[in-house]
């Protein structure tokens, strides 16, 4: 996964050309229509590049990406619902040979080293030039990487450890503190408002991202990172 050119990593790369010989068919992965719309316009202007599809969530973009078979999926890293990190561990799947650049609003080095280990092959912010997203599109269509300068060393140090208010989704944060209190998976949903199935779904996905299989643990998790204003009891 961890891709080097002429022995070196991606980010110390001179700045990539386009191939106007061959077209990168892009999917782009962004729940605000007027973020798509203007990523799509400038796009448009690139010879090496075509815009084969849009998705608003997770479900467009797996099933819009099985059916389109894209080179490059540029997925926004805060989407409701799925977040960036899971969806792009299961675009991987659907779609094992596109590449996949995360595109955010975050720029912190724990959203980075996240999107990373979940399998996305670049990161670009949204608030760089909008030519850094395509030089990303690019690079990593040419089986290279793209991630923010200083930042590879951290993506491969094993072990580093990541904040979880960044690891975390907001509603997944919420459901933790809830299960926290005690509250079983359908008082969770009553008191967020979803389904039970939803709740659910949100608990199997706290345990996959955390590694903790029980309440319990769950709970002592909370408690250690501030995600709930309960106290560890005294022996």
């Amino acid at each position: 996964m961890w891709d080097k050119i002429d022995g070196k990593p991606a980010e110390f790369q001179m700045p990539v050309k386009e191939d106007k010989r061959f077209r990168i068919r892009v999917l782009l992965v962004d729940d605000h229509p007027s973020v798509r719309q203007g990523v799509r316009t400038y796009l448009s202007g690139m010879r090496s590049i075509e815009v084969v599809g849009e998705a608003a969530n997770d479900k467009e973009a797996l099933s819009r990406a099985k059916k389109l078979s894209p080179h490059v999926i540029v997925v926004d890293v805060s989407l409701p619902g799925l977040d960036g990190g899971e969806l792009a561990q299961r675009l991987r799947r659907v779609v094992p040979k596109a590449k996949i650049v995360a595109f955010s609003m975050h720029a912190s080095e724990e959203y980075v080293v996240r999107m990373a280990r979940c399998g996305v092959h670049g990161y670009v912010t949204k608030n760089q030039p909008m030519a850094r997203l395509v030089d990303a599109i690019v690079r990593v269509s040419q089986g290279g990487l793209h991630f923010p300068p200083g930042m590879i060393d951290a993506i491969l140090a094993p072990g580093a450890a990541l904040s979880p208010n960044t690891a975390l989704t907001s509603r997944e944060r919420e459901v933790l503190s809830l299960l926290a209190e005690g509250l079983a998976n359908k008082e969770v949903a009553g008191k967020l408002g979803i389904s039970v199935r939803t709740a659910e779904n949100h608990r199997e996905r706290l345990s996959h991202k955390l590694n903790i299989l029980t309440v319990a643990g769950l709970t002592k998790y909370a408690i250690q990172h501030g995600l709930t204003s309960l106290k560890v009891s005294a022996p």
